[in-house]
């Protein structure tokens, strides 16, 4: 019987003066799990006291994409209670994002492909954030009965005018143009110049600044294409202003242009109770003394949620049963309990950051 060879969930190496992490699950689209979290943190570590290291690397292997978000099966099969499976995860993945946040050594990440959720924890907190021609980046996590999480509300909260509101309450996929232009992105480079540019990052001096990183990366980025949401700005401005949920949608069915019926019907797809939480907490993030704070409240509403219906139902409908039919419980906005929102944004006992 031949032996199967077990490959490691996440590579680290040293190319030069460049430290290398490559996520290693292509088949299934690098989904982060627990395990990889346990593997990258000490990464970190390493390469910012080796005094040869002069950056970070962040990729994802084979061709789907860097990280299409947390192993998701993993959490639905987990043990579901308050400091069971999930929040196991979200606490150590939590605290991964926001050591690269402050990481202080230049750290750069290439969002080829799909980029999402979790995905966007590893990237988009960094000082570099590269899109290609394949990028697919979104925040998708009202449509599986769960909220943007990863620093996600912090993200999105500071994005140029409603663009945030607008991207965490459809979890629409965008390109490379549209997340450079939400700030989830920095510059687009060309696939085919990414391994030239991993060359020249691995002759770097150590003690390289940012400054120096951003004339390399430009030596090899090209000018994206014109953003879409661009065009849509002003409606976006205008529908995705209002002080719920529910004023949003009917400030979308006023305006009656394809574009709001297009984004009402998709946000009245989503779960009830997640588009509440998510407009809340993108809200209150706009107002947060920084990224820890948000983490600190989306662990709490992670933890709220994994105890409730609709994040289970949602991955159900989504990769379970794959029907695509969720049942959302309570199934529309005015059901959901404004005081059960409040309660779950309360940070918990044991916080993410002590």
């Amino acid at each position: 019987m031949t032996a199967v060879e077990t490959l490691p969930e996440i590579i680290v190496e040293r190319k030069g003066s460049l430290g290398r992490i490559r996520l290693n699950r292509p088949k299934a689209m690098n989904s982060l799990t627990r395990a990889m979290v346990h593997l990258i943190a000490p990464a970190l570590d390493a390469f910012e006291k080796d005094a040869a290291i002069a950056a970070v690397l962040l990729t994802g292997e084979g061709e789907r994409g860097l990280c299409a978000g947390g192993d998701i099966r993993a959490l639905y099969e987990g043990e579901r209670t308050p400091n069971g499976t999930g929040a196991k995860f979200w606490r150590d993945e939590y605290r991964v994002n926001a050591r690269i946040a402050r990481f202080s050594k230049p750290y750069l990440a290439v969002m080829d492909g799909i980029t999402m959720g979790g995905g966007i924890g590893l990237s988009a907190h960094g000082a570099h954030r590269i899109v290609t021609e394949r990028s697919r980046i979104a925040m998708p996590e009202v449509g599986i009965g769960f909220v943007p999480d990863v620093g996600g509300t912090w993200l999105l909260a500071h994005a140029p005018g409603e663009i945030g509101t607008y991207l965490a309450l459809t979890g629409e996929t965008i390109g490379a143009a549209d997340a450079i232009y939400a700030g989830l992105a920095d510059l687009q480079i060309p696939l085919g110049n990414i391994p030239a540019l991993i060359e020249a990052l691995a002759q770097l001096t150590p003690g390289t600044g940012n400054e120096a990183i951003r004339a390399l990366l430009g030596k090899h980025a090209i000018r994206p294409e014109p953003a879409r949401l661009a065009e849509h700005r002003a409606l976006i401005d205008q529908c995705f202003a209002g002080s719920s949920v529910e004023t949003i949608l009917q400030a979308l069915d006023a305006d009656g242009s394809s574009f709001a019926m297009k984004a009402r019907d998709i946000i009245a797809s989503k779960s009830p109770t997640s588009l509440k939480l998510t407009f809340r907490l993108v809200r209150l993030a706009r107002e947060a003394s920084g990224l820890e704070e948000c983490l600190e409240r989306e662990f709490a509403a992670a933890v709220a949620v994994a105890q409730g219906h609709d994040f289970y139902e949602g991955v159900r409908a989504a990769i379970i049963d794959k029907d695509r039919n969720p049942r959302w419980s309570p199934p529309s906005l005015a059901e959901v309990d404004d005081r059960d929102i409040e309660a779950w944004i309360q940070p918990v006992t044991d916080r993410v950051f002590p």
